[in-house]
C-alpha cells in the first residue's frame, strides 16, 4: 500500500514522503497513529497543492529578506564607549547591545542572535556588522563607536 507520511517516521521516511509499506503496517500503525494516509488520487493532489505553497512561501520569505539587507546597507548606528588615556576603551560593545541600539535609534527588530559578531567591538570608529537575515541572505550594519 503507498502512504504519505505526514510526519517524519523513523527509519521510513519524511513528512511529505510517498513510500510503499505492507497492507498489515499501514493499516495497524501508520493510519490510526495519524503518521500517514492512503495515497488516493485526491490525497496526492493535495501534497502537490501544498508543495507549492511552500515553495512559494519561501521564495516570499527570501524576497523580503533580500530587500530588508538592501535596506539595512543604507543605515547606521551609533553607540558610544567610555575612553580612557591613550584612547584605550573601558569595555566593549556586545550584539545584545547593538540590537537595542538598532530598536532604540532605528526602529528596527533585529534579534541578538542574528548579528554575527565573532568579539564583542573594543575599539571606536566604524564597523560592518554582518547580520543573517536568512540561510541565503546576509546584510550589513554599520555600526559607529564614539567616544563617552
Amino acid at each position: 500500500m503507498k502512504v504519505i507520511l505526514l510526519e517524519d517516521v523513523k527509519s521510513l521516511g519524511k513528512k511529505g514522503q510517498i513510500v510503499n509499506v505492507s497492507d498489515g503496517y499501514a493499516r495497524n500503525m501508520i493510519l490510526p497513529k495519524k503518521l500517514g494516509v492512503e495515497a488516493t488520487p485526491k490525497n496526492l493532489n493535495d501534497l502537490k497543492l501544498q508543495k507549492a505553497n511552500a515553495e512559494k512561501v519561501a521564495q516570499e520569505n527570501l524576497e523580503a529578506a533580500q530587500a530588508f539587507a538592501k535596506d539595512l546597507e543604507t543605515k547606521e548606528i551609533i553607540l558610544t564607549l567610555k575612553v580612557g588615556e591613550g584612547g584605550r576603551t573601558f569595555g566593549s560593545v556586545s550584539s545584545k547591545e547593538i540590537s537595542e541600539a538598532a530598536k532604540t535609534q532605528l526602529g528596527l527588530d533585529i534579534d541578538k542572535k542574528k548579528l554575527q559578531l565573532p568579539n564583542p567591538i573594543r575599539n571606536l570608529g566604524v564597523t560592518q556588522v554582518p547580520v543573517k537575515l536568512h540561510p541565503k541572505v546576509t546584510g550589513s550594519l554599520k555600526v559607529w563607536i564614539k567616544e563617552a
